[in-house]
């Protein structure tokens, strides 16, 4: 499981706060009194699995390193709407006016695919397959994203290109075949790393399977073409299916015995959460 890597998480909340903030919030340093002291809830108007918290104090006590924080909650833990706030802040009222925003920001759209990510994670419950992300990911959020998924018990694919080989249809369009490219490909990386390769029909998936592919993708395949190929695979590769998952689908094709289902939508097209911070005094 990635964890959150602070030096990440700085770089990413600092940028945030200076796009957002700019060269000052006019409105609040008009109005509030800088010794003001107040405290702010963060209320569900959602059910949500919590995700990412941290992020979000990590924006206040950018801020003000004395805003202080309160919850009962941890990292995957549902959270319901309609109930008592499930996080309360404490600090100077100015410091948590101007984080607000971008503290939800961050807050909203992590808990947001790890809900995602434990739907499609429930949907395959009892099946022995693994739900993976991709790279299909915000530019400059990967971390946060692929975080949020491993809270939603989903595993990250690769986290970036130099993480692992995954020879792509543009790659075949490029070079000779399926067949000399794996053979090419054993020749000049790293002996530990795994040769994982993108197919589309069983023809090509047998030329992969023959040339010792570790593991194939097998890409916006027909749920029967899937079956054949774990008949035909019997444990000489792990396979993976991706391409058109949906919660509605994805327990069809965890049951033809694959290894591995990747979801883009779990970080590209996760629907955002409703979530509230409100100030009580």
């Amino acid at each position: 499981m990635i964890k959150l890597n602070p030096f990440i998480i700085d770089k990413i909340v600092r940028e945030a706060l200076e796009e957002d903030i700019g060269r000052g919030d006019i409105t609040t340093d008009a109005l509030i009194d800088s010794a003001i002291k107040v405290k702010g809830e963060f209320i569900a108007k959602d059910d949500f699995v919590l995700a990412g918290f941290e992020v979000a104090k990590r924006v206040f006590t950018e801020l003000d390193p004395e805003v202080k924080f309160k919850s009962s909650y941890n990292e995957g833990d549902w959270i319901y709407k309609g109930g008592y706030y499930f996080a309360l802040a404490e600090g100077r009222a100015s410091s948590l006016l101007k984080a607000e925003r971008v503290a939800l920001n961050f807050l909203q759209h992590t808990c947001a695919i790890a809900t995602l990510t434990r739907m499609f994670v429930e949907a395959v419950k009892g099946l022995p397959v693994t739900i993976l992300d991709t790279r299909k990911t915000t530019p400059g959020l990967r971390h946060l994203e692929k975080y949020a998924v491993c809270v939603g018990g989903g595993r990250n694919h690769r986290y970036n290109l130099s993480d692992g080989v995954l020879i792509k249809d543009n790659h075949l369009n490029i070079t000779s075949g399926v067949a000399p490219t794996i053979s090419n490909l054993k020749k000049k990386v790293p002996f530990l790393n795994k040769i994982e390769i993108e197919v589309k029909n069983l023809r090509q998936f047998k030329e992969a399977l023959e040339a010792g592919a570790e593991v194939i993708m097998l890409d916006n395949m027909a749920v029967e073409d899937i079956k054949e190929a774990v008949q035909m695979a019997k444990g000489k590769a792990l396979l993976e299916v991706s391409g058109g998952i949906t919660l509605d689908n994805v327990r069809q094709y965890a049951a033809t015995g694959v290894d591995y289902i990747s979801v883009g939508d779990l970080t590209h097209s996760a629907p955002g959460v409703d979530i509230s911070f409100i100030i009580v005094s």
